[in-house]
């Protein structure tokens, strides 16, 4: 989303202008629960999973781990259709560590899902203590014949963060698979959350910018959301741990912040994730993610905004 007002370009660089750079047509992710498991759930590394995670708060109606991918996506499909005709798919493994599991398992997962009409390509949702250079060698050869993002659940560059929150892994750890992800030839985008336990305004800010240090395609953003069910929710119901409440338009601050941290080369696909009201405890915005998108574009002509304005890069 870019502007110019009074000669100057602001805003940021958004998701739809990383893809167009890739299609010469519309293309729609179809998220897909393939039926992986996490590390920290099945006793490898821990179990319970990440504290905050709750994945029906994501996981779209059709998307069921009992189904196979190709009537997942051919579902999926069906949804989107009333958007454009002509559209093309990503297959987005978005539930749980798609790359966590027997390789032929996982090859065959992905080699599925790009044998359906339509499918143009692959993003792969994943850990960043998950991805072994055996994995990352067969995406570069399937990059050869189709479009592959690989995306990591980073969270915070914070340890003690990621420790409390029952993460798995490091700082380092993202930074390696990163750096591996990249020299190897492949797109690869990270995911955020502000407001996790202990954090505050300036965590995420030094988040920001130690990923603008790094090589990436993307970044996606969202505040943390307190589920019912959830081990952090019942933590700050205890009074065992607080987090940050902010108000809407506080947070709009924040993510102006974040966008002028953030090196301009990196696409910013989100700034808010939407959770069922059955299960969301709070914030409780009553604000759809494209309400909330028209106010945060809304303050960022207001103030001119600029990615990469904040940052210094070393």
């Amino acid at each position: 989303m870019r502007e110019i007002i009074d000669g100057c370009c602001i805003g940021y660089r958004d998701f739809g202008e990383f893809l167009r750079e890739h299609f010469d047509c519309k293309v729609q992710k179809i998220s897909i629960n393939a039926g992986f498991t996490c590390p920290n759930r099945d006793g490898v590394k821990g179990t319970g999973g990440c504290t905050y995670c709750n994945n029906q708060t994501f996981n779209p109606a059709y998307c069921k781990s009992e189904k196979s991918v190709t009537v997942q996506i051919e579902e999926g499909k069906r949804f989107f259709a009333h958007k454009y005709p002509d559209m093309q798919f990503l297959a987005y493994f978005q539930a749980y560590t798609n790359t966590y599991g027997e390789l032929e398992q996982i090859k065959r997962l992905y080699e599925e899902a790009l044998s359906v009409d339509g499918v143009k390509g692959l993003i792969i949702g994943t850990r960043p203590d998950c991805m072994p250079d055996e994995l990352i060698k067969y995406i570069v050869e399937l990059s050869k014949r189709a479009f592959v993002l690989v995306e990591y659940g980073v969270e915070s560059s914070c340890n003690a963060t990621l420790e409390l929150i029952n993460r798995g892994h490091s700082w380092s750890d993202s930074v390696d698979a990163i750096m591996r992800t990249v020299q190897a030839g492949l797109p690869c985008g990270v995911h955020i959350i502000a407001g996790l336990p202990g954090e505050d305004e300036e965590t995420l800010i030094s988040t920001a910018d130690k990923l603008s240090q790094l090589p990436l395609s993307t970044v996606k953003l969202h505040q943390l959301q307190l589920i019912k069910g959830t081990r952090l929710a019942r933590q700050v119901q205890e009074e065992a741990l607080s987090v940050k409440q902010w108000s809407v338009t506080e947070y709009i601050d924040l993510c102006l912040e974040f966008i002028k941290h953030m090196a301009p080369s990196i696409a910013i696909e989100r700034f808010t994730s939407q959770s069922p009201d059955e299960l969301l405890l709070s914030p409780r915005w009553g604000l759809k993610n494209y309400e909330f998108t028209n106010l945060l574009n809304n303050a960022i002509r207001r103030n001119k905004v600029v990615q990469g304005s904040a940052l210094t890069l070393r």
